[in-house]
């Protein structure tokens, strides 16, 4: 993805107003990518539900993402004025944050070898321009919420994780003014020492806490994942028990922009792209697959732009019943 990068950051020499609020200035860069770009699409998949307390979209059309950086806690915020990616950052890890940027946004992602060969698929992209692949650099941070997800609906999901981070995260570094509420996610050690009531509490069974305590002992290896493709950086997730292909596909999808690495063994995906490609409303993985096949090196593109389309079979029963084992 061709884009021009500024040479260094830089840091304000004065303080700005922003909605009335003075702001202490943090460093920052900016990124012409040269094509078009939807940040709100790009990051999207970095929410992890409306409350996620890690990420914030502004009513200016700006994102806001706090990160436990391999430099420390920093806090991004990303706007796109005339074509022009603004980013400024705060804490230790601003400037690791500002060095990612493009790839976060997608620098390392081409969608131009992806060809369409479905009318469905063809129009979301035609719809979608700015959509390009996240490559955040972090493995942690898509990890534990993606365990989190295992065999629950995504509302028990995001309860725990908006619950955990907001007790055991910490305040995410600069303008608390501008986003309230945002919190950088818990060390590794700190995730290790949550008590086992809290994780019941969040509504977190034995065996997802478990999971997520094998990896955060094994944090650093996990992390070291990022310098390997996606294939390899999988089977290193795999390793640790409670980590299967449905969990790394997720991670993957987010640490490395893994334009293959489409997810198996969802409850709903499956018959979303079997309605969406054939019709058939009760494929299952090996049927996706196949119907997927034309797409190899695409997989999860496509069926990202299947999702962004909106042909989806009408629900046939009640929603999968929210629990909450913290009341029990």
């Amino acid at each position: 993805m061709a884009g021009r990068f500024a040479p260094r950051p830089s840091r304000p020499t004065r303080t700005t107003v922003r909605g009335g609020h003075v702001v202490v200035p943090g460093r920052t860069r900016t990124w012409v990518p040269g094509v078009p770009l939807d940040v709100g699409l790009v990051l999207g998949p970095l929410r992890r539900g409306p409350g996620d307390p890690t990420f914030r979209a502004a009513p200016d059309g700006s994102v806001w993402r706090a990160s436990r950086t391999p430099a420390g806690p920093g806090t991004l915020r990303v706007a796109l004025r005339d074509g022009v990616v603004q980013g400024e950052a705060w804490g230790q890890g601003a400037e690791w944050l500002l060095e990612q940027l493009p790839e976060l946004l997608g620098a390392a992602d081409d969608p131009e070898v992806f060809a369409p060969r479905h009318r469905v698929v063809a129009l979301a992209r035609h719809r979608r321009p700015g959509l390009r692949l996240t490559r955040t650099g972090l493995v942690m941070e898509s990890l534990i919420p993606s365990v989190l997800e295992q065999k629950v609906t995504t509302v028990e999901a995001y309860r725990a994780w908006r619950l955990l981070v907001r007790k055991f995260g910490e305040p995410a570094p600069g303008p608390a003014s501008l986003a309230p509420g945002l919190f950088v996610v818990p060390a590794a050690r700190d995730w290790a020492l949550i008590p086992s009531w809290e994780w019941h509490r969040a509504g977190v069974d034995n065996k997802r806490a478990s999971t997520i305590l094998r990896a955060v002992r094994v944090a650093g290896r996990l992390e070291e994942a990022v310098g390997m493709d996606a294939e390899r950086a999988r089977a290193r997730l795999e390793v640790v028990v409670g980590v299967g292909p449905w969990t790394s596909a997720e991670v993957v999808q987010r640490s490395h922009g893994a334009a293959d690495a489409v997810t198996v063994g969802d409850l709903h995906l499956p018959g979303i792209v079997g309605f969406a490609l054939a019709g058939d409303r009760d494929a299952d993985d090996d049927v996706m697959l196949s119907l997927l096949e034309p797409y190899a090196g695409q997989r999860h593109r496509a069926a990202r732009l299947i999702l962004l389309s909106g042909r989806v079979p009408a629900r046939r029963g009640p929603r999968m019943p929210v629990g909450d084992i913290g009341r029990l």
